[in-house]
């Protein structure tokens, strides 16, 4: 049973991971840019991990079931491990401070990125790579829209405050 594995033969894995790497950086990036808890590095390990994850997950099925015919293996099994320890690291930036919580949108684009990385791992690049595009859009979009309400808030605040 040979389980090694070489660039020739296995490019794909390679730049899954690579993909991976840079799609987490990405959603990192914008983490960071606003000074978040979790930012570049964090979101970009979250990504290749669970890539890395999922691979060997995957792969390990058509390498070690041969080895017996008694072998029966689920190849997203360990992929499904990874969820859980996605909401557990999430857990850990989401913050209350009084009738605040803080860390919720961190703690979902990881859980985000670690799907990134299961998607990524198992070779659909298509709809990961939209669904990332799609959800940095929109993200922005919701920035300008909080961004408006601020605002509206602060002149209303003003009004009252002149009027009465």
């Amino acid at each position: 049973m040979d389980i090694t594995f070489t660039w020739s033969n296995d490019y794909e894995m390679y730049v899954r991971v690579l993909i991976s790497a840079l799609l987490g950086f990405l959603i990192g990036w914008d983490r960071e840019s606003k000074s978040k808890p979790a930012g570049i590095k964090t979101y970009m390990y979250v990504c290749v991990a669970s890539t890395l994850i999922t691979l060997i997950s995957i792969y390990s099925v058509d390498k070690f079931s041969s080895m017996s015919s008694t072998i029966r293996m689920d190849p997203m099994r360990l992929t499904a491990q990874v969820v859980a320890g996605l909401g557990f690291l999430g857990g850990g930036v989401i913050l209350k401070d009084g009738i605040q919580v803080k860390g919720l949108t961190s703690a979902a684009m990881i859980f985000l990125a670690g799907g990134v990385g299961i998607g990524i791992g198992a070779g659909f690049y298509g709809i990961v790579s939209f669904a990332v595009i799609i959800s940095l859009v929109l993200a922005k979009i919701g920035n300008l829209v909080e961004r408006r309400k601020i605002v509206n808030l602060k002149e209303r605040k003003k009004i009252k405050n002149i009027t009465m």
